[in-house]
């Protein structure tokens, strides 16, 4: 057993860590083991959520004020901020004790977690001893998730005024809490850059790998991809995979006039070309949509699919690498959720096998696209 403790001091400086423009990564060399078991993925995702409880009990202490200034934002959402709060509590409580219960075979970072308060008191009083096996990643971590929640409470304080994934409109709209512990759904964005195309080599990666994912598609790319080359080479190219649409273009659908031509342009086209692939999902361009939407996609049909674990690659801001370890410290922070590629981003070409690789022991499973949502 090892006795994991926390230097309480590393979080005084906690509100002036993060600035705006921070985007979250960990280094994942910090973490000593690798993930070879169920139970070495429960004692890293233990680590993860008593790291993110310590980081989200110092902002419960921030009234208005203090979260203005913070988040350097001269209005906020103060509502959405305290229910993003609440619910994060909640997701962090069901996450540790599905990880807990493996500690009778690895007892790190295991405490007596019984209810949302003696999760708090934990968080409250974790320490991390100089000579812990676990001390390399203690600082890195805490920065991580500084950052991270600064991310996620920056999008809570402009919601809904700035719509995006970070809460639903309605029980039309689906992320990934649904989802089985310790199951993930991989799914790809088309977003707005032309180039690269790497749907080819992605779909052939999948389908040898014996996974499937769920391809979020523009219908003017697919319109220009019809130009080019017959529907057969089309049906082809998404064999064994879900497609959704994304819209006609990559733009906000929440002020764009033609949202709705946009959405059923796409499903008419999608839906007509690949009858084996469609799926009746709609995902919004960088999670953008009106939050009156909901008799729209009712009629239509629709699911909004959303997503909780974003890489963070297509700003470009974050080398292959970093984006695909910041994503496996919040599959160990989530334990479950969608996961959200850009399909046209490199990067995505050795994220994605280095994030398969790693997990391949770990006891995950990838959901398959096919039942997911419904």
């Amino acid at each position: 057993m090892r006795i994991v403790l926390l230097l309480s001091a590393w979080f005084l400086s906690f509100a002036a860590i993060a600035a705006p423009s921070d985007i979250a990564t960990l280094d994942r060399s910090t973490w000593p083991e690798q993930l070879t078991s169920p139970t070495l993925f429960d004692v890293a995702s233990r680590a993860e959520i008593l790291m993110f409880a310590r980081v989200l009990l110092d902002t419960d202490a921030m009234d208005e004020i203090a979260l203005k200034q913070h988040l350097g934002l001269r209005t906020i959402n103060m509502a959405a901020i305290d229910t993003l709060r609440a619910r994060l509590w909640q997701r962090l409580l069901s996450n540790y004790n599905f990880a807990q219960q493996s500690c009778d075979q690895d007892a790190s970072f295991c405490f007596l977690v019984e209810d949302l308060a003696t999760l708090r008191e934990e968080a409250g009083r974790l320490t991390l001893d100089e000579n812990s096996y676990y001390i390399k990643w203690a600082e890195p971590s805490r920065i991580f998730h500084a950052q991270y929640l600064d991310e996620l409470l920056r999008k809570a304080a402009l919601f809904p005024q700035t719509s995006s994934e970070i809460a639903r409109f309605g029980d039309y709209e689906r992320n990934g809490d649904d989802l089985n512990d310790r199951l993930f759904l991989l799914t790809f964005d088309s977003a707005a850059n032309i180039t690269p195309d790497n749907t080819p080599w992605l779909t052939e990666y999948l389908r040898k790998s014996n996974m499937n994912g769920t391809f979020f598609v523009l219908g003017k790319d697919i319109q220009a991809r019809l130009a080019e080359r017959s529907v057969n080479h089309l049906q082809a190219l998404y064999s064994g995979q879900c497609v959704g649409v994304q819209g006609w273009e990559f733009r906000s659908h929440s002020h764009w006039q033609d949202w709705q031509d946009s959405v059923r342009r796409s499903v008419d086209l999608v839906k007509g070309k690949l009858p084996e692939n469609y799926v009746p999902l709609f995902r919004p361009p960088q999670g953008q949509r009106r939050g009156d939407a909901g008799a729209f996609f009712r009629n239509q049909g629709l699911q909004v699919a959303l997503w909780d674990i974003d890489p963070q690659d297509s700003a470009g801001r974050l080398n292959p690498e970093q984006s695909a370890q910041r994503t496996l410290t919040l599959m160990l922070l989530w334990r479950r959720g969608v996961i959200n590629f850009n399909v046209k981003q490199d990067a995505l070409k050795t994220a994605l096998p280095w994030l398969i690789t790693q997990t391949a022991q770990s006891g995950i499973g990838w959901e398959d696209c096919r039942v997911a949502f419904r």
